[in-house]
């Protein structure tokens, strides 16, 4: 249940750029949400790709921490607020979350501002 396996990982460069090209986008801050609609091939009802820019987090280390907690916040919420709905409404997503934050926030910070993005997500995306 609270697991983040490697096919919930979107790795397919096809795909991301078809994302950025075809998908929704909103902001709800410190995060940037792309999303489109995928096949329903997929094993699991999302495939997500987590991004911290690099021209605003230098070193390497910060970045990696800002992706951490992003994962944490992410895999610990996702079954309850993104999953559910999704199996219910028979529905499957592409996702590329940023992080356009400009500190290094603590964890509480990132999983209150993660449920606040699953739960507008999912609203959006089962309209």
């Amino acid at each position: 249940m609270y697991t983040f396996k490697k096919e919930e990982r979107l790795c397919n460069k096809s795909l991301i750029e078809g994302l950025f090209h075809n998908g929704s986008s909103f902001l709800c801050y410190p995060y940037k949400i792309s999303w489109m609609p995928a096949d329903a091939a997929q094993q699991f009802p999302v495939q997500i790709v987590f991004a911290v820019g690099k021209k605003r987090y230098k070193h390497a280390t910060d970045r990696n921490t800002v992706k951490r907690r992003m994962r944490e916040a992410y895999r610990l919420n996702k079954q309850a607020l993104l999953y559910n709905v999704l199996n219910d409404a028979d529905r499957k997503l592409v996702l590329f979350i940023s992080y356009i934050g400009k500190e290094i926030a603590p964890y509480d910070f990132f999983e209150k501002k993660m449920v606040k993005l699953l739960t507008q997500l999912a609203a959006e995306a089962t309209k």
